[in-house]
């Protein structure tokens, strides 16, 4: 786990306002679940998977009862569903943490950070085509990302599943020996798990697995012909993946992931998600379908670093009050002034020195430097400089805050 610290966190809250104003104009809603949820609530979703068997932390409380640090977002937000009985469908976004006991790596910590986007209640299948466009849109026109990869699949109903499993466990016990040790377990408990390997012994057998997509029926077909012609009709790019699938049994249909082509492989995911339209049955709700995506912060701002995008600004701060004179009142006056009038503000305190309070101002990242008792060419004016360029403006002080809205308008901060 790691310390998030300015100005990185600067460019965290840039990402996460961008992601809301996106998401929102088609109108997902902030939802905000407990990092803390009931055992049960993963373990009924992820039974035999690793995060629930080996990377989950979850503990006794004081009132007895087990209850787990999320290590996902998603069976919370199914499970908020299920409490508040909202209007469906009910199309919510969230930015969490979640937390995994597993090895660390470049962008996944064992507290790491996720944006997130999901819809209950609608089966229609421009739904898969809104949230999948959605979040391309996001990193391709909200951050710029250019090389990026979509991949889709379909892993069709639970009766094409059931009926692919049988066929691809026979498989794959005739191969057992060939197997990684660590992937020969999932052969009987889940099969669709071994096709997700990331072990170079297991892949031979892996390709010439059967393939999920040859099983589907003539309606799983036609309702993923229906999502692949809506990402056409909406310009976005993609590669069809047949051996995209997902382990646990709740997910239908459709499946994606958005790989970043500047990233080394291992940590090129950046976000990725599908149609889950028996989680929420399976968290003893109605039958609801459901469908959303998780993108992780830090993946995506390795993307953004790898592509030279979503820089930390320039400048953190609008101004900075230095006194050659040592008015303490003035100074508290004048920043007090500028913050009310929506200028950001500050000063150094329990110094005196102007070239001390000017490196000060310099570490807190300000725009402009305000220099109150410093002589101007006339009485009633203050010395302002920027220190984009190093140019001195001489503004009225009885509208110090109106002269700098007006240099920002002029010259915004980057």
């Amino acid at each position: 786990m790691h310390d998030l610290l300015p100005p990185d966190s600067e460019r965290w809250l840039q990402l996460i306002g961008r992601f809301a104003e996106h998401f929102g104009r088609a109108g997902y809603g902030l939802v905000q679940t407990p990092i803390l949820e009931d055992l049960a609530v993963f373990a009924r979703v992820g039974e035999g998977t690793d995060v629930v068997t080996k990377e989950m932390y979850d503990f006794e409380d004081r009132d007895g009862k087990r209850i787990a640090l999320r290590p996902e977002s998603t069976a919370g937000v199914a499970r908020s569903f299920i409490q508040h009985r909202p209007l469906s469908p009910w199309k919510v976004w969230y930015s969490s943490q979640h937390f995994r006991h597993e090895n660390t790596q470049a962008g996944r910590y064992r507290q790491h950070h996720q944006l997130g986007a999901e819809c209950f209640g609608s089966d229609h299948p421009d739904i898969d085509v809104e949230l999948i466009v959605g979040l391309w849109d996001f990193y391709t026109r909200g951050l710029g990302l250019s090389r990026i990869r979509l991949e889709i699949n379909s892993i069709g109903d639970p009766a094409t599943r059931t009926s692919y499993q049988a066929e691809l466990r026979s498989y794959l016990e005739s191969r057992l020996d060939e197997l990684h040790p660590t992937d020969r377990p999932k052969v009987e408990r889940n099969p669709l798990r071994v096709l997700d390997t990331k072990f170079v012994e297991s892949a031979p057998v892996v390709e010439a697995a059967p393939r999920l997509v040859d099983h589907l029926s003539d309606s799983d077909r036609d309702r993923y012909a229906l999502v692949t012609a809506g990402l056409d009709e909406a310009g976005v790019p993609y590669v069809q993946n047949p051996r995209l699938v997902r382990g646990l049994d709740y997910y239908t249909h459709t499946v994606f992931e958005i790989i970043s082509e500047a990233l080394d492989s291992a940590q090129a995911t950046i976000g990725g998600g599908g149609r889950y339209d028996g989680l929420v049955e399976a968290l003893g709700g109605p039958s609801t379908p459901a469908f959303g995506f998780g993108s992780g912060i830090e993946r995506v701002l390795l993307a953004c670093d790898a592509e030279g995008l979503l820089p930390v600004a320039q400048f953190a701060l609008d101004a900075f009050i230095v006194s050659f004179d040592r008015d303490e009142v003035e100074a508290r006056t004048v920043v007090l002034e500028l913050r009310r009038a929506g200028v950001g503000a500050d000063r150094a305190l329990n110094q005196h020195n102007p070239r001390k309070q000017g490196d000060r101002a310099r570490r807190a990242r300000a725009r402009f430097i305000v220099r109150l008792g410093k002589e101007a060419s006339a009485p009633g004016l203050v010395e302002v400089v920027d220190e984009a360029d190093g140019t001195t403006h001489e503004v009225p002080r009885a509208a110090l805050a109106e002269g700098i809205a007006a240099l920002l308008a002029a010259s915004p901060r980057t």
